[in-house]
This record gives structure tokens, sequence and C-alpha cells, in this order.
């Protein structure tokens, strides 16, 4: 029978063995005591096996509250467990609650966090996987040998639908690829959902008939389940291409609701990630998270940046991206979307680390603040990755491109 495999960082003050049952037990057919039923036979097919420790460095101290025991050591390991597909079938929100579940409440550990796991390649039959993904995303822009560039309107709530629509018009005449909402912004007093896309698709419509060209714009459909779809109905009505969701808001299932439509691109926000992940030994790794985005259907997911202007490390970052482009199941494509404090100063970096260009490359101050106006801003970004594929230095590009000169300027540290 198939398994699903899945990797846990843990600490524990407790025999690491012992913890380790504890989890598989916990997750699967076990509790804290011996219930009647609970036999051999059941056991064999349905309890969680525990497939590989890996010791690692010990602690004095418990990484998070919770279990401390008074002159006992804290180990930390590497534990691999898998789960016979019987047990959830393909139903991916019982998965997800075996994976990640009570595991984080159970007293023997005072860390844990879910690294990566492996499903079987019978899932390519029951998840349709993101219908867009890298491919379908940069296809619809245009875009070819280079990243997408997009923004972000800003202020992020408090423009009127004309202002709005004036600010699109503007960065398309710009030469942007993306816009999308802030995730702020859904249907505020002075900008109706239904009013602001019908605004901004008529500003992209008649670029389109202008230039051949059309840009993307994200629209945040994140609601309730029954809202979002006739925000989704609009944006498609309205000749739109991409909606935007919330998705650690809208849920697993929501997300996965307005992805099975498979009409629009879909904008993963991943806002109020630090929740999930920030502490070391508490929450989920990306690389298991975006499988989950994944399997729910998600085209292009947010994946920080390099020297970002929030706490995740640039190795972290690279992680990130890295594991966007990691294959998995054979073709279930999600384009990394690369944001937070970005202008074209970071892109050497990003190439350098990275080596791709498949990225949705996303300033929104490092375009809108540029010195010389937006369309410069725009134009420094494209330079930046052109100097970055060329195996320019910062310095360099700034000697060849006047608007990226004035980035460097305004924008470095």
């Amino acid at each position: 029978m198939e398994r699903v495999f899945a990797e846990y960082l843990i600490e524990t003050p407790y025999d690491v063995e012992q913890a380790s049952a504890v989890l598989a037990g916990e997750q699967s057919s076990g509790t804290f005591v011996s219930v009647p039923g609970e036999t051999e036979e059941l056991k064999k097919r349905f309890a969680a096996r525990v497939e590989d420790i890996q010791l690692l460095d010990v602690s004095d101290e418990p990484s998070i509250p919770g279990g401390s025991i008074p002159g006992k050591k804290y180990q930390k390991a590497r534990v691999k467990v898998s789960w016979s597909i019987e047990n959830f079938g393909y139903n991916l929100p019982v998965l997800i609650s075996t994976l990640q579940g009570n595991l984080y409440e159970i007293t023997q550990f005072t860390g844990l966090k879910l690294m990566d796991f492996e499903v079987p390649e019978s899932f390519q039959n029951y998840f349709k996987g993101p219908k867009f993904g890298i491919k379908g995303s940069k296809l619809s822009c245009g875009v070819a040998d280079r990243p997408m560039i997009g923004t972000i309107i800003k202020p992020s709530i408090g423009m009127s639908v004309e202002e709005t629509a004036a600010l699109v018009k503007s960065l398309i005449d710009a030469g942007i690829d993306f816009i999308k909402d802030d995730e702020l912004m859904g249907s505020a007093a002075n900008s109706p959902f239904d009013e602001r896309v019908k605004a901004i698709m008529k500003v992209i419509r008649d670029n389109e008939q202008k230039t051949g060209k059309k840009v993307m714009y994200a629209f945040n459909i994140s609601d309730e389940i029954d809202e979002m779809q006739r925000k989704y109905d609009l944006i498609k009505k309205e000749e739109g291409s991409c909606a935007m969701i919330s998705i650690n808001s809208v849920g697993l299932s929501g997300t996965k609701k307005i992805c099975d439509q498979g009409e629009l691109v879909i904008h993963g926000h991943r806002n109020g990630w630090g929740m999930l992940n920030r502490h070391p030994l508490l929450g989920i790794e990306f690389p298991a998270y975006q499988k989950i985005q994944r399997l729910a259907g998600v085209d292009q997911l947010h994946v920080n940046g390099i020297q970002n202007k929030f706490w995740e490390s640039d190795d972290s970052v690279v992680t990130s991206i890295k594991s966007c482009l990691k294959p998995f199941l054979g073709g279930y494509e999600i384009l990394p979307v690369v944001s937070s404090g970005q202008w074209g100063g970071q892109a050497v970096e990003t190439y350098r680390r990275t080596q791709t260009t498949d990225l949705l490359y996303m300033a929104g101050g490092g375009i809108l603040a540029h010195p010389m106006g937006p369309k410069a801003g725009v134009n420094a970004l494209q330079q930046a990755w052109t100097g970055a594929v060329d195996g320019l230095s910062v310095e360099e590009t700034a000697l060849k491109y006047p608007e990226f000169a004035a980035s460097v300027k305004k924008f470095s540290k």
C-alpha cells in the first residue's frame, strides 16, 4: 500500500525514540493510553511508522515553553514518519490534519516543525495542481527570458477607484507586466470591489487593443467562499486574467475551491506566514508549505526576497525559491513571487544564488518611488535583471543604465 512520508525537526527532553513513537501514535491509531479495539492487526494496517531518526545537537534550555524538566537536556533530531494512504485517501484537509495536527501540543516536545513531505504519484489522479504556474503566467504577460516585473498598488488602502485606475494606467504606460491589489484591499468604503474591477479592466483592455500586451492584474477576492466565487466570475466577465487569494486567511478548502475553477491565474499571498514559520522550532518550513499550495492549485506564491524588509534570512529565501522550482508530481509548477522591500539592486544577488529568471519580481516603492518616475522604475528593474543575467555587478550595471543608476542612488543603503 502506498505511503506518505513526512520529515520533522523535533526537540525533546525525553528519549528521542519514545517521543517519536508518541508522535506517530498520536497522529494515527494511538492515544495516550491503550483503548479497546486497538488490535495488532489494526495497528499494522493504520499506525504510522517511524522510518528514521537522525540525532542533532543538544541544548540546556527548551526552545519553546512547555515540557521543561529540571536537570534535563533537550535533544534535537530529524525524524521521518510515514502513513498508509488508507488513513486519509486523497482528502487534503485530513492529510494536513495528520501532518500538522495535535502533535504540536504533545508535552514530549519542546520544539517541532514540519520540514517537508512526499506523496505518491497517484496524487496526480486526484489533484489538478496549478493550471498556469510558471509557463502560463509568463506566457499570459508575453514575458520569456526574464522575470515578470510587477508592483503593488500603494498606498495599500485609501485610494479611490478613479485614483487607482489612473495609477494603473501610468504603470501600464511604464511597461509593467503585473500589478496587484494590496492584501489589505478588499472592498473599501471609497473603492468598492466591483467598481474597481470594471475601471481597471477598462484601462487594461484599452491598452491591449493598442499594443497587444495584456497586463496581468491580481484582484484580491479574499472573502467568504460564495462571495469569492462571485468576484471570480466578475473578473472573468471583465476579461481579467488573475485573482489574488490571501491563502492563510481563506483556508485550504477555500483556496482549492477557487483554484479548481481553472480559468484565472491564482496569485497566492502568504500574509501571516511569520506566525507559521518564524520560530526555528515551531510550525512549518516553506518546502512543505509550498507543496500544500501546489496540491491546492495555486499558480503564484510569495517567497519574500533577498535583503528584504522582514525578518527572514537570505538563505531561507533562496531555499524557498528553489523549493518552488523543484519538480513535484511530474509538473505541478508554481511561480515564486519575490517581494518585500525589493528594488533592482537585489537582482544581482538573487540571480547569482538562484540562477533563474522564472520569477515574478515585485517592487512597490522600488518602482513608484523612483526619482525619475514609475516608467524609469520599471526600466530600472528590467535593466537590473539584464545586468544580472549578463554577469555584471551593481556598479557595472549602474554605469551602463542611467535609470538603474538613479535607483542605486535612491535605494542603496
